[in-house]
């Protein structure tokens, strides 16, 4: 046994249809469901071109910062429309994805990719419509020795990524939405996304009510108050 340095089977992974119905939902609803405990830091951003949803299953890659030897397997591992999940330590020196190893995940149809680290290539990967989430960008390449595992539990800014968990992400960030749980999350998001699509025409028929914040704030005890 190697400690720090394996390839693990995925077990089990999220439904296709279900990652596809997620797809109509903005990452907000879904956080806000979540009881906004859920996230992938806001140095986690989209450096692909605006408007793109990412949603798949997670192929999870521990790595030393720095090194992408264990991005390079993940993506032969890698099933079409799965989203490999980088946890590379916050890293920002060396770039561990850049235009040549995009064109490989986009040639096997994968779902996207998440860089808890840096990103090189940056217009030309701007330009494009595959999912790329990352924490920074830098010109300096990467190390191609090792160690790194495939499979395993990662963590981003205390947000914990399980092979084949939901990832989603959209202009506003990241997150993980875990299997168990993703039908129940799913129900409730899209009960907020539709009271929220009526908020909207509310709002522009003059209609919406405010009240809740006049009583928030004498529950609260704020003075001044008419």
């Amino acid at each position: 046994m190697t400690i720090g340095f394996r390839i693990h089977p995925r077990a089990r992974q999220v439904d296709a249809a279900l990652v596809a119905r997620f797809r109509d939902l903005p990452v907000a609803n879904v956080s806000d469901v979540m009881s906004r405990m859920t996230a992938g830091g806001a140095r986690l951003r989209p450096m692909h071109r605006a408007g793109v949803v990412l949603a798949g299953a997670a192929l999870t890659v521990k790595t030393r910062p720095g090194d992408n030897l264990m991005i390079h397997k993940a993506i032969g591992l890698a099933q079409p429309g799965d989203v490999i999940v980088v946890d590379a330590g916050g890293d920002l020196t060396n770039a561990l994805i850049g235009e040549l190893m995009l064109a490989q995940m986009v040639k096997r149809g994968l779902g996207g990719i998440v860089i808890n680290g840096a990103i090189r290539d940056s217009a030309a990967i701007g330009a494009q419509d595959f999912p790329v989430f990352a924490a920074g960008v830098t010109h300096r390449g990467p190390y191609k020795d090792g160690p790194g595992e495939i499979n395993v539990p990662v963590a981003i800014d205390g947000m914990v990524i399980m092979p084949g968990d939901l990832v989603l992400g959209d202009d506003d960030g990241l997150l993980c939405v875990p299997i168990d749980e993703a039908e129940a999350i799913h129900a409730a998001a899209s009960a907020k996304h539709a009271a929220e699509e009526k908020q909207v025409v509310a709002i522009a028929a003059g209609t919406n009510d405010t009240a809740w914040v006049d009583a928030a704030l004498r529950r609260l005890g704020c003075e001044g108050l008419d």
